[in-house]
């Protein structure tokens, strides 16, 4: 499965009627990524294309404000703590649900079942936005806020075979498994071969796992080259008589749109208000 670069190159050409100062700034910031955390002023520059100067004057405006810290003996550059508290605010403002639900409803439509969106949450995953299918309620109770286990059910392993092999087998070596049903996998040998097969076929395919007689097909949700989530269609396992192989394309589709919508969020622009008459 091939991964979407952070920043692309066509992302770098200044937006007709942004500030290209403004511009710049935002995209030294997204430059910084899991596999590339520190950068130096030259390679700022020759990365961009710009003079070093701007580089240095760039990079030096971001750490005086806390979004880079500069390391003195290196004079190399990490995402500094004004970064971290916006990501934060930003995952408790609703802004992702209200990103996320337009393309939700869609998934919805085209398939009838359940759509969950979940995110990480220590070794859990938590759902920040769903959509009940057109049966009804999987479970009577809220979905939203519900937390899933990271070894069971496709909601979960679909992101967690995308994290770093080290990062992975942090979390799930040595650690005790809850089993939820007959099926769950709670080896951590046998949930490492699923994982290797889940990166292979690009997505998680469970049913019964978590929740006796529930399928659910999944896909992870990138972020640049970062898995950032799951997206997951669930319904009745006899919905899925066949498998999930007539739905992975409409999913994929959707998380797709879902990423591209998290990058660049659709803008909404005032009207134009009209001449002034004197």
């Amino acid at each position: 499965m091939t991964e979407p670069p952070s920043v692309r190159t066509a992302d770098r050409k200044t937006p007709a009627g942004a500030l290209q100062t403004v511009d710049r700034a935002l995209l030294v910031l997204l430059a910084f990524e899991r596999t590339r955390p520190d950068w130096g002023v030259t390679e700022i520059a020759a990365e961009f294309g710009w003079d070093t100067s701007v580089a240095q004057r760039l990079l030096s405006t971001l750490a005086g404000r806390g979004f880079l810290v500069s390391d003195p003996a290196t004079r190399r550059y990490r995402i500094g703590p004004a970064a971290l508290r916006l990501g934060r605010l930003w995952e408790r403002s609703g802004s992702l649900e209200l990103l996320a639900e337009p393309v939700l409803q869609e998934l919805r439509a085209a398939t009838g079942d359940t759509v969950l969106f979940c995110l990480p949450d220590n070794f859990h995953m938590r759902c920040v936005a769903a959509v009940e299918g057109e049966e009804g309620p999987l479970r009577y109770y809220p979905l939203v806020g519900e937390l899933y286990p990271a070894h069971a059910g496709a909601t979960s392993k679909s992101f967690y075979a995308f994290l770093p092999d080290d990062q992975r087998h942090r979390l799930f070596r040595d650690r005790p498994m809850a089993r939820f049903t007959e099926r769950t996998v709670t080896d951590a040998d046998r949930l490492e071969q699923e994982f290797r097969q889940i990166r292979a076929q690009g997505y998680a395919w469970t049913t019964g796992e978590y929740d006796a007689g529930i399928g659910t097909v999944a896909v992870p949700v990138f972020l640049g080259a970062e898995p950032y989530g799951s997206l997951s269609l669930g319904a009745a396992k006899e919905r899925f008589p066949e498998g999930p192989e007539d739905r992975l394309e409409t999913l994929r589709r959707a998380a797709r749109l879902l990423e591209q919508r998290l990058t660049h969020p659709p803008q909404h622009h005032r009207r134009p208000r009209p001449p002034r008459t004197t």
